[in-house]
């Protein structure tokens, strides 16, 4: 019988992109189009966004889609790190260590194309700050079974939603929209990988060892939903971050957009009985909840 490993496999050689070929880097960004949906803004639909200009909710758009980016390479940095000391100790004929590597080029294409993205936009990169930074190389460095694959997935998945309606979406820059196509594609894979990582897992762990992960896994999708959009980019359109970011977060919009990002990514954590305890609190939190 085929092993998913070995279908991944095929997949990764029939339907993979090269993004110095497949997106046209030097074409010029449109003056009248979104670079995230409108209605996905986090302060579209406030009053504070009523009193921007046109030009001013374009750039701010085009400062949460480079956050997004920036969190998206952050995190895909991390489960590089993760999967190279997981192939380490891993037989280099099995076909799930040689999909683990297909991942890790997969991963390095996905991080240059967002970082060339974020250059194009002319935006800085939003990082998250000095404890979420400690916590990415505790993580990076330590992180195995369920808390590894969990914590990835929360990440993988929401970027998935959000990427998958802005490819379709005609209104976003041609730019955005190709690198949201491709990102989807080949994601889907990695998604599909770590969801049967995870439940392999999660079955291997015993109940202390689970209640500790839940811990873990509440705090990434707490850094997940609170920096999906960095306070930061308010700054772009003249907005004090702290005063922007009070009002993204009582948005019920932007709120109801971090629930629909994250629906599948709860249901199928909550599946496998990964969201509770004491955890609980920094879910509520996150927003995703």
């Amino acid at each position: 019988m085929t092993s998913l490993s070995d279908r991944l496999l095929v997949s990764s050689a029939r339907n993979s992109y090269d993004p110095d070929v497949e997106i046209d880097w030097d074409a010029p960004l449109s003056s009248s189009l979104w670079f995230v949906p409108e209605k996905r803004s986090s302060l579209w639909g406030t009053p504070l966004w009523d009193t921007l200009s046109a030009d001013q909710r374009q750039t701010l758009t085009r400062h949460e889609v480079a956050s997004i980016a920036s969190l998206g390479v952050w995190f895909e940095t991390i489960l590089m790190q993760l999967l190279v000391r997981e192939y380490y100790k891993q037989d280099p004929t099995d076909p799930r260590a040689q999909y683990a590597l297909t991942e890790i080029a997969d991963e390095c294409r996905h991080s240059v194309m967002f970082g060339r993205m974020i250059a194009k936009l002319d935006c800085p990169v939003y990082r998250p700050g000095p404890f979420d930074q400690g916590l990415g190389q505790f993580i990076a460095a330590t992180a195995t079974g369920p808390r590894m694959y969990a914590a990835i997935l929360i990440a993988e998945e929401i970027l998935d939603a959000l990427q998958r309606e802005a490819a379709a979406d005609e209104t976003v820059q041609p730019l955005v929209r190709m690198v949201s196509r491709i990102h989807v594609i080949e994601e889907a894979r990695h998604v599909r990988y770590a969801r049967d990582e995870l439940a392999t897992a999660v079955r291997a762990a015993g109940r202390h060892r689970l209640a500790y992960d839940r811990i873990i896994i509440a705090r990434a999708a707490y850094l997940t939903g609170r920096r999906l959009v960095s306070p930061d980019v308010y700054r772009s359109v003249g907005i004090d971050p702290r005063a922007g970011a009070r009002v993204a977060w009582a948005n019920p919009h932007y709120r109801a957009t971090l629930r629909w990002a994250g629906e599948k990514v709860v249901t199928f954590l909550r599946d496998l009985d990964l969201i509770g305890g004491p955890g609980l609190a920094l879910w509520r939190r996150s927003g995703l909840l």
